[in-house]
């Protein structure tokens, strides 16, 4: 008769196949943004902007693994931008990345100094933060000769972009998966863009990751951002599936069924006896606000 297997290695597999599940699951979001949107091509120098947080370092460590395995070359560069923030820690990133064998850059401006003299104390700082950062890592990547510029932007951060905008900004705009820079001389891709935070966060915890805190915005009370991220919090939890749902509207546009007369020309509509596509169909009930709520879509066993 075999043994009874103790509870503790039982366990001891679960987590670890709960694990590599979570590792499949976000290398496989990644790759389908990456390739949904023609983030990375052959001969790219991708500089992965590395903060220090949960999130760009859960991307450094996915595109690792994806170069490793993708069906084009493609080069890595991480840069972290020292901020100059008083306590933050030079030395755990730089040790970090030559333990991972990556190439690597450490950009030393003292943006902090800055930020905080021109903001009043209790406002916000994260929109001239985040301007110089921009700033500053272009000019970088101009250096390194980088030709995709990488951030760590996920699903969430998408959504929440996109409510800020809605309900603070009076427009329907949220955070695109890639974009031209307004010089228009570098592209930047989030191939984080169909991970979840909560997913990254579970990655980063067992990765064990060295990571730094925000303490220049991140420790400032009632951001709006704060409110989007704990209202899609509360949907998540009462009304399942409603967030897959709006992250998913966000690839089905109609402009003909909005209101931006830039996008659809209203004025020149006219009737010509052809079948228009989706003409006015809007009038229709939809079958999918009939049929019942389903829970979020789960990996399978």
């Amino acid at each position: 008769m075999s043994a009874i297997e103790p509870p503790a290695t039982r366990r001891e597999e679960k987590l670890a196949y709960e694990r590599n599940k979570l590792h499949k699951r976000l290398l496989r979001q990644a790759g389908q943004a990456i390739a949904d949107f023609g983030m990375i091509e052959a001969g790219d120098r991708v500089m992965v902007c590395l903060s220090g947080g949960k999130d760009s370092h859960a991307l450094l460590d996915l595109l690792i693994t994806l170069r490793s395995r993708a069906p084009v070359a493609f080069d890595l560069v991480a840069v972290n931008l020292d901020q100059k923030q008083p306590g933050f820690p030079a030395d755990v990133l730089p040790r970090y990345l030559a333990s991972r064998g990556v190439p690597f850059h450490v950009e030393n401006q003292d943006t902090y100094s800055i930020v905080t003299r021109v903001i009043p104390q209790g406002r916000t700082l994260c929109s001239l933060c985040s301007r110089l950062r921009r700033g500053i890592l272009y000019r970088v990547a101009d250096e390194l000769g980088a030709t995709k510029i990488a951030l760590g932007h996920h699903r969430d951060d998408i959504l929440e972009t996109f409510f800020l905008n809605l309900f603070f900004g009076g427009k329907l705009e949220a955070m695109p998966p890639k974009l031209v820079s307004d010089d228009g001389r570098h592209i930047v891709i989030r191939p984080l863009a169909y991970a979840k935070e909560e997913d990254l966060a579970g990655f980063a915890q067992w990765r064990e990751f060295p990571i730094i805190p925000c303490n220049l915005c991140g420790s400032q009370e009632n951001l709006k951002r704060r409110e989007i991220k704990q209202l899609l919090r509360d949907w998540e939890r009462r009304f399942p599936g409603r967030v897959e749902n709006a992250f998913a509207a966000l690839g089905r546009l109609t402009p003909s069924h909005l209101m931006d007369r830039e996008r659809f020309d209203f004025a020149g509509l006219r009737a010509t006896g052809e079948p228009m596509p989706g003409g006015d169909i809007a009038f229709d009930a939809d079958p999918a606000l009939d049929a019942p709520v389903r829970p979020p879509d789960r990996d399978p066993p």
